[in-house]
């Protein structure tokens, strides 16, 4: 069942690329942006995530946080982030396989991974925005930055 715009984000709690536990939780009172990716070290994916390092996070106001999320373990999350320079949280769904992702609604269940979902949760925890591209379609970054600027 996908997570649709005016509900509450699912929680939960997941191991960022350094092994550190993330809960989404924790970040109430600040807005984040919870993107989903199919799989580390692909080329839609690197071009995204390379796209959020260079053009989006940078000029983040504080109360923004970027989470991003994929089946990938804390392993290939840290060999990734070390690669390509993220320092913003890579979240390994690892075990059980994908069991956020499904929460969300974002779970490709013939391919063993997530789709391109990016929700938008405000300080309360409330989803505000909601886009899901089918795997080989990446997202606009001008979207989120529009999308944040309307519910600033």
């Amino acid at each position: 069942m996908a997570v649709e715009v005016g509900s509450p984000a699912p929680d939960f709690e997941l191991k960022d690329q350094h092994g550190a536990p993330v809960r989404l939780s924790d970040h109430r009172g600040r807005k984040v942006v919870l993107i989903f990716y199919p799989l580390a070290f692909t080329g839609v994916c690197n071009g995204e995530l390379c796209a959020l390092r260079d053009e989006l996070v940078p000029e983040l106001p504080e109360d923004v946080q970027v989470l991003t999320v994929s089946v990938d373990s804390v392993f290939a999350h840290r060999a990734w982030a070390d690669q390509e320079g993220y320092d913003f949280p890579l979240l390994a769904d690892f075990w059980p396989h994908g069991e956020v992702a499904r929460a969300y609604g974002v779970f490709d269940e013939e391919k063993g991974v997530a789709l391109r979902g990016t929700f938008v949760i405000d300080g309360e925890g409330v989803v505000r925005w909601r886009v899901v591209n089918p795997i080989p379609e990446a997202r606009d970054i001008a979207e989120y930055r529009k999308v944040l600027a309307e519910i600033s």
